[in-house]
């Protein structure tokens, strides 16, 4: 059960948003995802400016929530006293429409477009995201200042039973679980004969499903089963030449109003300017591509003796094309790397690459069954 605080309480608003002050009140070892559809937003009474933090409600989200949380009581201990920094748990559209792929739902925006909202609105003060769910472009009157150290970015490979530890192992006609149109195009260019079903849900309902025999094997990223201590689900973790990761994965990302400068003391403390430089070349790389949830696209930058190291990929859904690129550069120029590398890309797929994608339908993209 979720436990809430003492604290007197007073009703401010009906929105599809909950805050909470207590520390234990969405641990997320204790979350019950359901109270986070509740209408009503509670604040503490007095003269307690509380810090705002806004997130998704799923288990991996709140567990990045309180991440954050601990970070900022580390760096400020005055946010350590009680009913300082208030959890506001916000549902996403793209949290509820689970039967269908993120492609024919209009894209990633679906898991920010509610928590863009509630900040403008100044129901939260901070929105902290999964990176790889951020678009390209932010609302008007916000700003991204912040990304915490980088998890392990690579991709966890997960077979039924254990018994095979590689995706060039895969007996032909393995069904494999993925909403991820990414890894779907590098599974299917390895193996024409595995046959990809879409596979959406937190991570505790996909693995469920596997256990269930829904699919021979998902693909999640490491980083997450990390976050939750559930790394151990993992049959083997995918180096880069089996599976290039998606843009920003790994990278937890911190959202606030661009003239709160309050937030942005808090914010810009905890900023990584190693995970920060990273993830702004593969987003340059994702903008230049002019990416979206119909085109496979990878993208990874690592830091090695001192200077930026990229690799990009983007595919045709099926694997049966595929285009590639490397660059490397100064720290500083992170981002016209990751646009340069874009730019060169985009033009050896050609227009035609690109035009295919606009005019394929979700079925046809996706070759895939719902499970």
């Amino acid at each position: 059960p979720i436990l809430f605080t003492t604290t007197k309480m007073k009703f401010v608003a009906a929105v599809t948003v909950l805050c909470v002050g207590s520390a234990a009140a969405f641990a997320p070892a204790q979350v019950n995802t359901a109270k986070s559809q509740n209408t009503a937003l509670f604040m503490a009474e007095g003269d307690v400016q509380p810090l705002r933090i806004g997130t998704r409600g799923s288990p991996l989200a709140l567990a990045q929530a309180y991440e954050t949380r601990k970070r900022l009581i580390e760096n400020f201990p005055e946010l350590e006293a009680d009913g300082a920094i208030e959890i506001c748990v916000l549902k996403t559209q793209g949290d509820m429409i689970l039967d269908k792929s993120l492609m024919e739902l209009g894209g990633k925006g679906l898991f920010t477009k509610e928590l863009d909202t509630a900040l403008l609105g100044n129901e939260v003060d901070i929105c902290v995201h999964s990176m790889k769910d951020v678009p390209t472009w932010l609302p008007e009157g916000t700003v991204l200042p912040c990304n915490l150290p980088r998890e392990d970015t690579n991709d966890a490979f997960i077979y039924k039973d254990g018994s095979v530890k590689t995706i060039e192992d895969l007996p032909d006609n393995s069904v494999i679980g993925t909403a991820s149109l990414r890894r779907q195009a590098q599974l299917m260019a390895k193996n024409p004969t595995l046959k990809c079903v879409n596979f959406r849900g937190n991570v505790q309902t996909r693995l469920r499903k596997l256990d269930d025999g829904v699919v021979d094997a998902t693909l999640l990223a490491i980083a997450g089963l990390k976050r939750m201590d559930m790394d151990g689900c993992a049959t083997s973790v995918l180096d880069w030449d089996e599976m290039l990761p998606a843009v920003a994965q790994g990278a937890i990302g911190i959202q606030c109003r661009d003239d709160d400068e309050r937030s942005l003391k808090f914010i810009e403390k905890l900023n990584h300017p190693p995970t920060k430089a990273c993830v702004d070349c593969e987003r340059a790389f994702l903008e230049a591509l002019d990416g979206n949830c119909k085109t496979p696209i990878a993208g990874q930058a690592r830091i090695i003796d001192g200077k930026i190291v990229f690799r990009g990929l983007i595919a045709m859904p099926d694997g049966s094309v595929k285009y590639e690129t490397t660059a490397e550069g100064a720290i500083e120029d992170a981002k016209s790397i990751g646009k340069k590398a874009g730019e060169e890309l985009k033009a050896e797929a050609g227009d035609k690459f690109f035009e295919m994608m606009v005019e394929m339908s979700p079925q046809q993209v996706l070759g895939q069954i719902t499970k």
